[in-house]
């Protein structure tokens, strides 16, 4: 009887998780991360900040997005490797953001919520995509050995 062994222990798995641990120790990966936290934590609290509280739909969505943006973004460096795909979703929560005050219900796409929104949404999607392209890039010539002819 043959046993294989399982998919956490194949090489390129670990030099995959070994890589994320790497891209996402760096002082660059931390910086990106703070931020994007303290993005999530303003996007919540942002109604009350930026004096819109008024307008409940877009605050209690706001509030939303931010309390999951600083969950979605506040975990990944301890475990990049297996929360790379929240990186996206943090992206997605940040262009929902910018829409937001012409979707939500009621008429509540004033100056103020408008340019609260877009700043904090593309804040919130720039930091989402440098940390979901943190761990795309490839060190040590990654790239020159994939257009290597094969011997």
């Amino acid at each position: 009887m043959t046993t294989h062994p399982t998919i956490e222990q194949h090489p390129d798995l670990a030099e995959m998780r070994a890589r994320f641990e790497r891209a996402t120790s760096t002082p660059r990966g931390q910086a990106i991360e703070a931020l994007a936290f303290l993005t999530g934590v303003y996007l919540a609290a942002s109604p009350w900040i930026a004096g819109f509280s008024g307008f409940t739909t877009l605050a209690v969505c706001n509030l939303i997005l931010g309390v999951a943006y600083a969950l979605c973004m506040g975990g990944l460096g301890s475990a990049y490797e297996r929360t790379h795909a929240m990186a996206w979703c943090a992206v997605a929560i940040g262009a929902f953001t910018i829409i937001a005050p012409w979707v939500v219900a009621g008429n509540v796409d004033t100056t103020r919520t408008v340019v609260n929104n877009i700043i904090v949404g593309v804040v919130a999607l720039l930091l989402g995509a440098a940390m979901a392209a943190t761990g795309e890039r490839r060190g040590g010539g990654g790239r020159a050995r994939r257009n290597r002819p094969v011997p």
